[in-house]
C-alpha cells in the first residue's frame, strides 16, 4: 500500500513538472514571438542575396553561388542587393572575402552599383579620400579601381630636438592592403561599363582610396609635410599583412642589404670575393 502511494506521488509530481515545464516553455515562446514582432515592426525584414559557400576575394560570381536569405531592412534597402540584381552581379568579381549566408552589398562587388556615384561604393566608417602619385609612384599607371595596394611614405623627420634633418629622409610603410576606389577619375564601376578606356591610356595623377578617418588624417598631414608617396600593387588573392614595421633610413640600408639579398636568393649564392668561387 505504501508503495502504491509512493508511485502515485510520483506520478502526480512527474506530471506537474512536465505542466510547469509546458507552461514556462509556452510563455516563453510566446515572448519570444512578441519580441520577434516588435523587432521587425520596428526593423522590417527582406530578402537579401547572400552566398551559397565562402567566397574569396577576386572570385568571379556565378548563379550558384547566389541564393537569397533573410536580413534586417531598416538601412539596407537600396544598399543590400536583392533577387532583382542577380543578372547585374552574375560575371563579375567580389571585394573582399565573403561567407556562406552573408548578406551581399553593392560595395562588396567589385565596380558597385553602375548606376550610381562614388559614395555607394564606400564602406561603413571609412572615406574616400585621394592623393598625388603618378609615373613610377603609382606603378608605372598600372594601379586600377578595384586593386589593393600599400602606400609607402619617404619624409624628412625632426630629430630629438624637433629640427628638420633636410637631405636625410627615412622610408616607411604608412598603411597596407588598401583598397583602391577610383584612378583619376575613373571608377571601377566605369571601367566595367567600358567607360573609361581613353582616361586609362592618358594616365592619371591622383588615386582614391578607402581609408578610416584617423588613416585620412595621416595620409594628409604626410602631404603636407612635403613627403613623397608611393604606391605597391598587391596580388588580389593575397590578404596578409605585416606586424612589423620598420623605419628605413641609410644606416638600415646598409646593415640589412646582405641579409635581404640572402633571402630572395637563398640558394645557389656566390661567395665573397675572398672565397673559392
Amino acid at each position: 500500500m505504501k508503495r502504491r502511494i509512493v508511485l502515485a506521488a510520483s506520478l502526480v509530481a512527474g506530471i506537474l513538472a512536465a505542466l510547469l515545464t509546458r507552461t514556462y516553455l509556452s510563455a516563453r515562446d510566446a515572448e519570444m514571438e512578441r519580441f520577434r514582432n516588435r523587432y521587425l515592426r520596428e526593423y522590417g525584414e527582406m530578402e537579401a542575396l547572400c552566398f551559397t559557400r565562402d567566397i574569396a576575394s577576386g572570385s568571379v560570381i556565378s548563379a550558384q553561388d547566389l541564393s537569397t536569405c533573410k536580413t534586417v531592412a531598416k538601412g539596407n534597402r537600396g544598399v543590400v542587393l536583392t533577387q532583382d540584381n542577380i543578372h547585374d552581379i552574375v560575371g563579375r568579381k567580389t571585394v573582399g572575402y565573403h561567407q556562406k549566408n552573408e548578406p551581399l552589398r553593392w560595395n562588396d562587388i567589385e565596380g558597385g552599383n553602375a548606376r550610381e556615384g562614388l559614395s555607394n561604393d564606400i564602406q561603413h566608417h571609412f572615406r574616400a579620400m585621394s592623393i598625388n602619385v603618378a609615373g613610377s609612384a603609382a606603378v608605372s599607371g598600372m594601379v586600377r579601381a578595384g586593386d589593393w595596394v600599400d602606400v609607402i611614405g619617404t619624409f624628412d623627420f625632426p630629430d630629438d630636438e624637433g629640427k628638420i634633418r633636410r637631405g636625410d629622409p627615412v622610408t616607411c610603410t604608412v598603411l597596407q592592403k588598401v583598397l583602391v576606389l577610383a584612378v583619376g577619375s575613373e571608377t571601377a564601376k566605369a571601367r566595367a561599363a567600358g567607360m573609361g578606356l581613353v582616361r586609362e591610356s592618358a594616365g592619371y595623377s591622383t588615386v582614391t582610396l578607402s581609408v578610416t578617418p584617423r588613416e585620412a588624417e595621416m595620409l594628409a598631414f604626410a602631404e603636407q609635410v612635403k613627403g613623397r608617396l608611393i604606391l605597391t600593387l598587391r596580388s588580389r588573392t593575397d590578404v596578409e599583412t605585416e606586424d612589423e614595421l620598420p623605419i628605413v633610413d641609410f644606416s638600415r640600408i646598409r646593415g640589412q642589404i646582405e641579409e635581404l639579398n640572402k633571402e630572395r636568393n637563398p640558394s645557389g649564392r656566390r661567395k665573397g670575393h675572398g672565397g673559392a668561387r
